[in-house]
């Protein structure tokens, strides 16, 4: 298993939500902030329950936070 196939807009996300910075994402969603380094970084996939704090964090869709592209 390979490169994830889910991207995320964390870091955009962030930047847009008054530079919100990742130790307090990483706070708010009660994760390390090393979880979100290796979510922006694509190297790690959360889990449902935290990929859904982190939309509910900025107010957003799931989607508008992370996509998933299918392989060929």
């Amino acid at each position: 298993m390979g490169k994830s196939n889910v991207s995320n807009n964390i870091r955009k996300l962030r930047f847009n939500h008054d530079e919100m910075t990742q130790q307090e994402l990483a706070k708010q969603v009660g994760v390390t902030r090393q979880t979100i380094i290796a979510m922006e970084q694509g190297k790690y996939s959360p889990s449902l329950d935290l990929a859904f704090r982190i939309a509910h964090i900025f107010a957003v869709p799931l989607e508008e936070v992370f996509s998933y592209e299918p392989e060929d």
